[in-house]
Parts: structure tokens; C-alpha cells; sequence
């Protein structure tokens, strides 16, 4: 039976959104394409018909995590608008995000796989990085500057560092005292670093 066009365009859609999951959850290498396409509800056989191998897949499936990321880290800095930093901080640096890595961040799901793919993926991390660091960087100045691009890297450098680390530990009291810890000094910095203090509390 033949697919219609928009039917073979939410099948890929599908594929696409289910894969940008389960890659975050089980690593780029983790999954073959059976079970991915068994995941999304497809054939296996139907894969090669909507990509040309399974780096295609990557690349796209992991460009739109990446929008959909900053998407909701947009969201959740118009949501707190008394404390928008501290906001977007406490979320990240949170057990709920700790806990739900197939629906966490990117880059501290699959930044050291990326580190072993080709320049096309690293080029989709580096596009979803600004539009991340972008948003930091509003945060931090109503005039951004190199300075605060840096503080921005800083930052988000140390919020994904501390969330892999609170992953890759057994003991929950320590995974949850460093996600804690870094949320609160980053949170300490960014009020020591801004001329309105109170904006941040």
C-alpha cells in the first residue's frame, strides 16, 4: 500500500522525535535502526526510504533536540520573570532533569559521542550551543560583550558538567548535593556579577 506525502512526512517526524529520545537515553551506538524503527511504530525496511543512513538521522534528530532545548529554555525564562537566571538554573540542575535524560539536555546526553562523529554533527552542536549561550547571554547583560559570553560559557560549561557527573554517580545524596552545589554558587556568582542584585534572590 503506497504512502501518501503527508503520511511519509509524519513518519518522518515521528522517526526523528523518537530518535532524538532514545539516542539521549542510550548513547548514538546504543540503538540499531530495528529498534528505533520498532520504537516510532514503523518497518525497518521503510528507514532508508526517509534517510540515507543512520548519520542523516543523527544530525537532524539531534539538531531538533537541540531547538526544541532552547525552546523550552525560552519558555522557562519568560515563565520566571522575576528570576529568570535562577529559574533556568534550578531546572536544569534539578533531579526531575537528572532523572529524564531522554528528554533532558543535548549536550549533556551526547556531547562526548559528537566529540567522535564528523564535522556535520559538530557543526549542529556548535548552531545549538550559540542559541543556547544566546540566551545566557541575555540574562546576564542588557549590552552583552565578550565578557559576558565568556560568563555565559562559564556557566553552561558547569551546568552540563554537573549534571553528567550527577548522572554517573550511585549514591543519591552525592549526585544531588552536586547538582545542588553548583546551582548554588553559579546562582552566587551571577548575583555578585550584576549590578541588581535583588534580580536574582
Amino acid at each position: 500500500m503506497k504512502v501518501s506525502r503527508e503520511q511519509a512526512r509524519e513518519n518522518r517526524r515521528t522517526v526523528v522525535s523518537v530518535a532524538g529520545r532514545l539516542f539521549r537515553e542510550r548513547g548514538f551506538d546504543g540503538i540499531g535502526l530495528s529498534d528505533l524503527m520498532k520504537a516510532a511504530g514503523l518497518t525497518h525496511g521503510g528507514f532508508y526510504k526517509q534517510f540515507k543512513s543512520k548519520d542523516d538521522l543523527i544530525v537532524e534528530a539531534s539538531a531538533q533536540a537541540l531547538e526544541e532545548s532552547a525552546g523550552r529554555w525560552s519558555r522557562i525564562i519568560r515563565g520566571a520573570s522575576l528570576n529568570p537566571l535562577a529559574g533556568l538554573i534550578r531546572f536544569y540542575l534539578s533531579k526531575a532533569h537528572r532523572d529524564r535524560p531522554g528528554e533532558g539536555c543535548v549536550f549533556a546526553a551526547l556531547a562526548p559521542d559528537v566529540a567522535r562523529h564528523d564535522a556535520l554533527l559538530k557543526k549542529a552542536f556548535e548552531a545549538g550551543m550559540e542559541k543556547h549561550l544566546l540566551l545566557f547571554d541575555g540574562l546576564l547583560s542588557d549590552a552583552p560583550d565578550e565578557a559576558t559570553r565568556n560568563q555565559s560559557i562559564t556557566m553552561v560549561s558547569a551546568m552540563v558538567g554537573a549534571l553528567v557527573l550527577s548522572r554517573a554517580v550511585e549514591n543519591k545524596a552525592l549526585s544531588q548535593r552536586i547538582l545542588k552545589t553548583v546551582a548554588d554558587d553559579l546562582i552566587a556568582r551571577a548575583n555578585a556579577a550584576t549590578s541588581n542584585t535583588a534580580y536574582l534572590q
